[in-house]
């Protein structure tokens, strides 16, 4: 990719190409998640009369599912070229907990793990998949897609969010995989069992960022997106696992309504 000489070049992409369980920052870490679900009780799903088309009108605390004007994901077919500071990942090994929360499996990470971008910190709080992505580039869906949710001090959210592209089996998927809780409600802790979420980033770390939401009910808003620009690999098996449990919790994309995706080189 060649640089641009001015951050405000616009630039077209050719695309071809998861309480240790219940109470670990409950507000942030659920319903950015999506477990919303027990939290506000107001059911919702992704298909029928609660899908994403209909959340808006389940109750008023949904309301911004529909008339939010900086909803996500999104599609990203542009993004201005700008000079925006690299992101700083600083992730510790955590045990695992996980928790299947009615809409995907969740990871809850121990304390202490954080990254920094443009000045600020922000705690990693956990870390969950759906599949199809949620994001897409170009128009073009990839079959699983990680947030990994940060919270800062001020109650300020970033989301970095992975794609993944069919290849090799991934090594710390396939670790994961093998502790799935399959049921609604279920819980697993592995204290003796380590790992670290820095293996699911990319070598690279070119990303695309833009506001937008919670990608669940209620769509709060004001969220910063962070989402890697290169996908990494997964094996059909490892998403056809996943998919046994969670056949489709992907939201559609949303209108960009004028907002600018930026590119950071």
């Amino acid at each position: 990719m060649k640089r641009c000489r001015k951050s405000r070049q616009r630039w077209a992409y050719g695309f071809t190409t998861a309480w240790m369980l219940i109470g670990m920052n409950n507000a942030a870490a659920e319903t950015v998640s999506g477990s919303a679900a027990h939290a506000l009780e107001t059911p919702w799903s992704y298909r029928g009369e609660n899908g994403p088309a209909k959340w808006g009108e389940l109750t008023e605390k949904f309301r911004l599912c529909a008339e939010g004007s900086a909803q996500s994901p999104i599609d990203i077919t542009t993004a201005t070229i700008s000079d925006l500071a690299p992101i700083r990942f600083d992730y510790d090994d955590s045990p695992i907990y996980l928790v299947n929360n009615g809409h995907t499996i969740q990871f809850n990470y121990a304390k202490g793990s954080s990254l920094a971008v443009g000045g600020e910190r922000f705690e990693l709080i956990q870390f969950h998949f759906h599949s199809p992505s949620e994001h897409t580039l170009g128009g073009k869906v990839f079959p699983l897609e990680a947030h990994l949710v940060h919270k800062a001090d001020n109650g300020k959210l970033v989301v970095v969010a992975v794609l993944f592209e069919e290849g090799d089996e991934n090594t710390l998927v396939a670790r994961l995989w093998e502790h799935l809780p399959t049921y609604d409600g279920e819980m697993r802790v592995l204290h003796k069992m380590k790992i670290n979420v820095r293996s699911l980033l990319p070598p690279g770390r070119t990303y695309f960022t833009y506001r937008g939401s919670l990608t669940t009910p209620p769509c709060t808003e004001n969220v910063t997106w962070l989402v890697m620009s290169a996908p990494v690999a997964v094996s059909r098996a490892q998403v056809e696992q996943f998919r046994r449990i969670y056949a489709n919790n992907a939201r559609p994309v949303m209108p960009l309504n004028g907002r600018v995706v930026k590119l950071a080189h």
